[in-house]
């Protein structure tokens, strides 16, 4: 090889290189929650399928439920100096340094479904929560005959739920003959029936229980049918995913869910890191209404 053509070669070559940073720098990592639940599923597929409409390179991570493999993934997508990250904290609290730290980088975060507790990021997308539990608190009072005994199966480490649970006690405060006289952590659908048997078999007269999550009302279901108070007791879930709206259609146990939209909320995340990397302004919150799914 002469002199003259390893220089062009390496021209060439560096050329290369820098157009494939350059081509990663305007790119979007995502650090998924789970790849475990329908909702988070769909999400990364409306995420996905926008990217390519958008010509946008993403690349997503699963974060498994595990925050130090999240913490991992945002550290990855840091070094390889992506233009925005898109996250969903496993935990709200515990991913803040991480937040912090891709800022301090200059990489924009976009928080999708749960939000970061006291983290300032460019832009949050996701469900108005709060509001969402209201309307499950005021579907739940009408259930049971505005006057009972109600339970709270609970994700106390993800801010979205507390929001969740908040709205859903705001609504119960304004019926007086409703109290809620349990709440526990189940955050897996094992843990969830676990929790649903422990409440009923304490207190033998709850008349309604709230699921932080389809999966958890799934769960109190059939802690519910187990325990013969199929006549007694009435669940509502949150999220809306098939499984859980076949089963109001069928299961006069669940009376209804909160429907999400995971659909909107990735097609709104890639839409809006695609501003964020050509310098557009953003909305700081971005909520999405949701629905209410009772038996048609």
């Amino acid at each position: 090889m002469t002199i003259k053509t390893f220089m062009a070669s390496l021209a060439l070559g560096t050329a290369l290189t820098l157009s494939a940073v350059a081509a990663h720098a305007d790119g979007i990592g995502a650090s998924l929650l789970t790849q475990q639940h329908p909702f988070y599923i769909e999400l990364a597929n409306a995420m996905t399928t926008e990217a390519k409409a958008k010509n946008v390179p993403l690349e997503i991570s699963i974060a498994n439920q595990d925050l130090n493999k999240q913490l991992a993934d945002v550290e990855d997508f840091i070094v390889k100096g992506v233009s925005v990250i898109v996250i969903s904290p496993v935990d709200s609290q515990g991913v803040v340094a991480a937040i912090a730290k891709a800022e301090k980088a200059g990489i924009k975060v976009i928080t999708v479904d749960v939000p970061a507790a006291g983290a300032k990021v460019t832009s949050h997308i996701g469900t108005d929560n709060f509001t969402g539990g209201v309307k499950a608190g005021d579907l739940m009072a009408k259930e049971i005959g505005d006057k009972g005994n109600v339970a709270i199966i609970d994700y106390p480490t993800v801010q979205s739920v507390v929001n969740r649970i908040d709205g859903f006690k705001k609504s119960i405060s304004g019926h007086p003959d409703i109290k809620i006289v349990a709440q526990q952590t189940g955050i897996t659908r094992a843990e969830a029936l676990a929790a649903a048997q422990n409440m009923l078999q304490a207190n033998p007269d709850i008349t309604g229980i709230f699921g932080f999550g389809d999966d958890a009302a799934l769960a109190a279901a059939v802690a519910v049918k187990a325990a013969g108070l199929e006549n007694q007791v009435k669940v509502i879930g949150f999220d809306g995913m098939e499984e859980a709206r076949k089963a109001v259609d069928t299961n006069p146990v669940m009376v209804g869910v909160i429907q999400q939209f995971p659909d909107q909320m990735g097609k709104t995340a890639v839409d809006t890191a695609v501003k964020v990397i050509a310098g557009e302004e953003v909305p700081a919150e971005q909520p999405i209404v949701p629905g209410v799914y009772v038996k048609k």
